[in-house]
């Protein structure tokens, strides 16, 4: 269905489209959590502890109901319902503050349900939702400036799984676990290069390339693994580790201290690259080619910008950040490289992409939830939650669907993007 409006100035008739997906993802949710609450044999309370060593005070627990709190929640839910649809009857998009208050307030809820009688560390729950993302938001940084570019970089993955390797390797060979971050980046960017040489050069379909170099970087890693790593691990596969650097003061903040200033250093420089890169694409001269190539590349060219050379450039970039995810996981989270490490984060992060709409904060936020569902699945698991464990290890990836296919709203990828541009 759609509304008619008339532009006054010029006469002409507007034609917004209503968008339903927001609507009916919040009511099947609803759904969801009120069959719960009636099905589900929960009673009792949950307790939610904010408090974690080392504060300068600590904050009081929170208990909440599941019978009395949960059916506040569900009332407060049918509002938020109530909203998205006249949004969406006025043919308005659904605001992004609209689906944060709706998630945090699902959340509670199941929480609540699924915790009856026990207790969840919030801090533990959003530190660790936090340590699950650094790979994904590096990854999705990589895929917004290579799309912004006009270059899809479906091999995300690939730069995450030989980023890490490249890091374990190096790293233990130097003994340095810099030097190993060095040697992420490096190989981050190469994998860009190769990408780039196929689709930029040679205007190779960009999905195929990286698709090809997901499935080859795969078989590479694992065979290295199997026949190098393997026969010699202590001397190469046996990385340092980054350790936890807590800031002075920051640190010692009640809840948001031990969540976001007592990490390593790559979480640090998560903070450094989402604020740079944010920046330079929407402040600097080189932000403006960058978008110009990925919109309309024909008419950066006339201006005299070189196409293909700021497409390179901002793909070999993309792929240092997405080396610098990959080190993540072996110079942090596991100390050694393991076959498959990444998982398909990659996918994962390029999912981030489209629901962030190609713009590196929204895409940041976008990994930080996909990492929160991430964890909630291994808290709820711990805490003994009623839910099955098949749900439980598909909730991460059910997130990622209602997200994208849901909550994304209506959105453009650069025009540009995915297409080879031929100069002359």
């Amino acid at each position: 269905m759609t509304t008619v409006q008339t532009d006054l100035a010029h006469s002409a008739p507007i034609v917004r489209t209503r968008d339903w997906k927001g609507p009916i993802v919040f009511g099947a949710l609803i759904v969801l959590l009120a069959a719960a609450l009636v099905l589900g044999d929960q009673t009792g309370s949950t307790t939610y502890r904010l408090a974690a060593e080392n504060d300068f005070f600590s904050l009081p627990e929170v208990s909440l109901s599941v019978g009395g709190a949960c059916w506040v929640v569900v009332v407060l839910l049918l509002a938020c319902l109530g909203f998205a649809i006249w949004r969406s009857l006025q043919a308005l998009t659904l605001p992004l503050w609209l689906a944060a208050v709706f998630a945090v307030l699902w959340l509670v809820g199941l929480l609540t349900w699924a915790a009856a009688g026990g207790t969840i560390p919030v801090v533990g729950l959003l530190a660790g939702a936090i340590a699950l993302a650094v790979p994904l938001v590096f990854g999705a940084l990589a895929g917004v400036l290579g799309e912004r570019a006009g270059v899809v970089n479906i091999a995300i993955d690939s730069q995450l799984l030989l980023g890490a390797f490249g890091a374990a390797l190096v790293g233990s060979l130097t003994h340095s676990a810099f030097a190993g971050l060095i040697a992420a980046m490096v190989a981050g960017s190469l994998i860009a290069l190769i990408l780039g040489v196929f689709a930029i050069t040679y205007f190779v379909d960009q999905v195929i390339v990286g698709v090809v170099l997901n499935v080859l970087v795969t078989g590479l890693t694992n065979f290295l693994y199997s026949e190098v790593l393997t026969e010699d691990s202590a001397k190469l596969n046996s990385p340092p580790s980054l350790h936890v650097h807590a800031i002075p003061v920051l640190g010692d903040l009640p809840l948001i201290g031990p969540i976001l200033f007592r990490q390593t250093v790559i979480v640090y420089l998560m903070y450094v690259v989402v604020v740079l890169v944010a920046w330079a694409l929407y402040r600097t001269k080189w932000g403006l080619r960058v978008r110009a190539v990925g919109e309309h590349p024909r008419a950066a060219d006339t201006v005299g910008i070189k196409v293909n050379r700021t497409r390179y450039t901002t793909i070999l970039i993309a792929g240092a950040i997405a080396g610098i995810g990959g080190a993540f996981y072996t110079l942090v989270s596991v100390s050694q490289f393991n076959r498959e490490l990444t998982g398909g984060a990659g996918y994962i992060a390029l999912a981030a992409v489209i629901f962030g709409k190609w713009d590196p904060v929204r895409a940041t936020l976008a990994a930080l939830l996909f990492g929160f569902a991430s964890n909630l699945e291994g808290v709820l698991s711990v805490i003994g939650s009623p839910l099955p464990s098949q749900f439980m290890l598909m909730l991460p990836y059910l997130v990622t669907i209602f997200a994208v296919a849901g909550l994304v709203g209506k959105s453009r990828a650069p025009a540009a993007d995915g297409i080879p541009y031929k100069v002359g």
